[in-house]
Order: structure tokens, then C-alpha cells, then sequence
């Protein structure tokens, strides 16, 4: 791969000049599927962080997501962090207070939050819905911002918007602004795995574009799975498996000879 990992300042650079890409991804196949492929970001989150994710991910930028309501304390988000960043990460992903991201930033820890539909917090906006659609919340979403820029954060990811909205945001913001369905008016565009490679359980949001059928072919490989084990287990009671291929040869004399072994200790 021609490429070279970005860093915090090459995103910031490339703000107003070019739609950066960004995928969220659980495994090490899709980590190294982007990386190939020239996806500029990777969102991961911290359960599935680990040194082979990052070998995985090669030159992409990798934020790690640091789970709220698994981390509680700031010390526990500060440990996380620094983890993350020992690592391999490049940042971290934080959708707690603003509070805890000015403290990780305090330490020099990159921190990328999360502004409009948030889904750890979707109750006070009324469920996984559009926000931004009326004069107060858009103004909401623009306070938010700015208690990120203040708080030290460099990114926030951006909800199911209006493009319009979201569009205005990000021209008057400091901060890389991720669009998860929010428009091109941001500067960065943001997908989940499962929803590109169409394997997503259950709704698929709106924002969701498929580019593969791949549902269709796990649940082919998983009906071949049911196959394979079923007779497995039936060669298992016929008898049919294992067969002298599968076994361990060794010479008839050294059976004897372990056989007469056997049995003088057993007379003695």
C-alpha cells in the first residue's frame, strides 16, 4: 500500500478540501478489507481493539470507540484512553460529558465526540429519530459543538441532521465534522460495515447505503455449517468416521510389545 497513516493534523488539513471516508468495522477481515480498499478512517470500538486490529488496519486512521456505560469515572475513560493509544489508536471516540472529553484532551489524549442523534442518550431527543428539524434544536446541536471545540475535542461525529443544518454547522466550526447521515455539506462521511456490505440485523437506517448482499451469503454458509455438522455427526454413530486415514499408524510389533508390557505388569 502507497499510503502513509494520516494524523490528527493531515484530517484537520483536509477539511474544506476534500470528503474524507469512514467505516465502522468488528473484525480483523473488514479492518484489512479498508485499509486495502484506501477507507481513510476506521471506527472501533475498544471491546474489539487489540494489537491485530491494528496490523489489520494498516495505514488508516483508527478512532477507538470508548464504550459509555462501560466506562464510568474520568479515570476510567483516561485509562481506556491511554490503552487505546498504547495501542496503536490515533484517537478516541467519547460521547460522555464534556467534562471528561476536556480532561482527556487536557492530557493530550485526540478526542472525536458525538453531537445530534446520540444514540447513549436518544430518550431526551425523543428515540432514534432526525434531530436538528426545528429552530431549537438546531441551535442545541450548534451549543453542543461549541462545548466540544471548547472542551478541547478536534472531531465530533454528526447524527441524522439535515444536510442544510449540518451544512452551516460546518462552516462555522473548527472541529472535523463526521457526517453519519448528515450530508456532504460535512467532512467526512461515515458507514457502518454491516450496512455497506448488507448484513445489518434488523432496521436498516435510512443513511444506509448496501453495496454487497453478503446476508444472502452468510446465511447460505451457515445452512452449509448445519450440513457439514449433521453429518459429522451422523458419520460419528454409523461408525463412518474416523477411518484409518485420519488415524496415527504405528507398527504391529510395537503394539505387541506394549500389549505384552501391559500385562506383565499386571501379573506382577
Amino acid at each position: 500500500m502507497n499510503r502513509t497513516r494520516p494524523t490528527v493534523a493531515d484530517l484537520r488539513a483536509a477539511k474544506g478540501r476534500r470528503q474524507l471516508s469512514m467505516v465502522y468495522v468488528t473484525t480483523t477481515d473488514e479492518a484489512a478489507a479498508c485499509a486495502e480498499a484506501g477507507i481513510d478512517v476506521l471506527s472501533i470500538e475498544m471491546s474489539y481493539w487489540d494489537a491485530g486490529m491494528r496490523d489489520a488496519a494498516g495505514d488508516c486512521f483508527v478512532q477507538v470507540g470508548l464504550q459509555y456505560g462501560v466506562l464510568a469515572t474520568t479515570d476510567d475513560y483516561l485509562r481506556a484512553a491511554h490503552d487505546a493509544l498504547l495501542t496503536g489508536g490515533d484517537a478516541v471516540y467519547c460521547a460522555a460529558s464534556t467534562e471528561i472529553v476536556a480532561r482527556l484532551a487536557a492530557e493530550g489524549v485526540p478526542v472525536v465526540g458525538h453531537v445530534g442523534l446520540i444514540p447513549s442518550r436518544r430518550t431526551w431527543t425523543g428515540g432514534f429519530r432526525a434531530v436538528g428539524k426545528t429552530l431549537d434544536s438546531a441551535t442545541t446541536i450548534m451549543e453542543q459543538v461549541r462545548a466540544l471545540e471548547d472542551a478541547g475535542a478536534f472531531a465530533a461525529e454528526i447524527e441524522v441532521v439535515p444536510e442544510p443544518i449540518a451544512t452551516e454547522i460546518a462552516k462555522r466550526t473548527s472541529l472535523v465534522l463526521v457526517s453519519m447521515g448528515a450530508g456532504t455539506g460535512c467532512d467526512a462521511q461515515y458507514l457502518f460495515a454491516e450496512d455497506i456490505l448488507g448484513y445489518t440485523p434488523g432496521h436498516r437506517p435510512r443513511h444506509a447505503k448496501v453495496y454487497r448482499d453478503f446476508r444472502t451469503e452468510y446465511d447460505r454458509l451457515q445452512r452449509e455449517r448445519v450440513g457439514a455438522f449433521s453429518e459429522f455427526a451422523a458419520d460419528v454413530a454409523s461408525g463412518a468416521y474416523p477411518r484409518a486415514e485420519h488415524l496415527v499408524a504405528v507398527d504391529d510389533d510395537v503394539v505387541a510389545a506394549f500389549v505384552e508390557h501391559l500385562d506383565s505388569e499386571a501379573e506382577s
